[in-house]
């Protein structure tokens, strides 16, 4: 099963867990399963139309789904897929 890898801002949501095991044979089915368990995770990373907020990008590995074929991208069983929110700074 694809790991997925939960960043700090967003464990709250996700019973406080660093890494969680869902299935899936691509990203879109694999947090779907992610947001199934965790509800109020999904809220977090995906927008009213069910796709992922602008500020959300997933990384299968080091490629970033948005460089291949989106939510669509393909995972395998020992795949790490990381969720990271962009992060905004100023002075």
């Amino acid at each position: 099963m694809p790991n997925l890898l939960i960043p700090i801002a967003l464990r709250p949501y996700a019973d406080r867990q660093a890494e969680i095991e869902v299935d899936g044979a691509n990203v879109r089915a694999a947090l779907e399963a992610l947001t199934t368990t965790y509800p109020q995770l999904g809220a977090q990373i995906f927008d009213e139309t069910g796709e992922l907020r602008g500020f959300i990008n997933v990384f299968v590995g080091s490629d970033n789904i948005k460089t291949a074929d989106g939510l669509d991208t393909a995972v395998k069983p020992d795949d790490e897929v990381a969720i990271v929110p962009a992060i905004a700074g100023g002075m």
